[in-house]
């Protein structure tokens, strides 16, 4: 067994392991995303469309693995936001390892992502850093531990060999006998299975954070909205929303809007950031025509400021006679 402490803020569920390329998400890999639990502790309630951030819990996790060649969501299908593949364990609620089972069906890759459909502060740098870790130890999977070094399987990269395999012997194993017995995976634990395989830990409470309670989903809902989340998060939902796939450096875009609203009035910094996109848009879009855009503006914007303060006088306005050209 191999542990890796998570490098940079360990809140922000975004750091990369020792080692680590940043290019990992070059390699391709598949996801299966599992959503048809009982969510008994939240009476039954519909989980996966539960929201946070205005966004349902599943949609949330889908964007967090946007970069995986396929993705299949084992439970009833649904209105996403991505475009998916649907399978369902046979028989249906048939627990978390025949689903993984009718899930990985669908899978190709040799790399594959499995998650939970709650798990509101997962983002895709976290599931790089899980992939890239994978690639790098030899193990047969690398998942999250949560605050209390908890092992969550469901928060994980595997090598899908490595599946394929003990799924299979535990199959053969079942009381009903032979590889292909139906149902032979139902009501079986997920730690039947990690627990045949060798893996590595990364910890993480912030990004293994699921929805279990409504007192998880209030804390989920209010942490978003912290000074040091809500912008992200607000941005993130929004791109979500309108369909738009881009990473732009919002630094950037707000300093321009601080420099309109200072240099000229207050409800120049939207409309500026307005045409900006506007105008990065008509270029052909992309991170380059943003930053293109918002350069010019900025730019204007500090001549504009420039200006204003040369135009302004050393003395009392009353000091000398005004001889402006339009003066009465």
């Amino acid at each position: 067994m191999t542990s890796y402490e998570s490098a940079g803020d360990p809140g922000a569920g975004t750091g990369r392991a020792p080692g680590t390329a940043d290019a990992v998400h070059d390699v391709p890999y598949d996801a299966v995303v599992l959503a048809g639990g009982a969510a008994l502790r939240l009476g039954g309630a519909d989980k996966p469309g539960l929201q946070v951030g205005g966004r349902p819990l599943l949609d949330r996790v889908l964007a967090a693995c946007a970069g995986a060649r396929t993705i299949t969501v084992v439970a009833d299908a649904r209105p996403t936001v991505r475009p998916v593949t649907w399978a369902r364990e046979d028989p249906p609620g048939g627990g978390p390892l025949a689903a993984l089972d009718a899930g990985l069906r669908h899978t190709t890759a040799e790399q594959v992502v499995v998650l939970s459909a709650d798990l509101p502060f997962l983002g895709e740098p976290t599931v790089r850093r899980l992939l890239a870790v994978l690639r790098s130890s030899g193990t047969d999977g690398v998942l999250l531990t949560d605050a209390d070094g908890r092992d969550q399987p469901l928060v994980a990269a595997y090598r899908s060999q490595a599946l394929h395999r003990e799924l299979a012997a535990l199959t053969a194993a079942a009381p009903a006998g032979g590889p292909d017995s139906a149902g032979a995976l139902t009501g079986l634990p997920l730690r039947r299975l990690t627990a045949r395989l060798d893996l590595t830990r990364v910890p993480d409470p912030v990004a293994s954070f699921d929805c279990d309670t409504w007192d998880d989903l209030a804390t989920a809902r209010a942490r978003i909205r912290e000074h040091g989340h809500v912008l992200d998060e607000w941005i993130s939902a929004v791109k979500d929303e309108l369909g738009i796939d881009l990473d732009v450096d919002t630094g950037v875009l707000l300093d321009l809007a601080r420099d309109a609203a200072h240099g000229v009035a207050r409800p120049a910094a939207p409309l500026t950031t307005f045409l900006v996109g506007y105008a990065a848009a008509r270029a052909g879009g992309g991170p380059e025509a943003v930053a293109e855009a918002s350069r010019k503006a900025a730019a204007l914007a500090v001549r504009w400021a420039d200006e204003d303060a040369d135009a302004k006088p050393d003395v009392a306005p009353d000091a000398t006679p005004d001889r402006r050209p339009d003066a009465g």
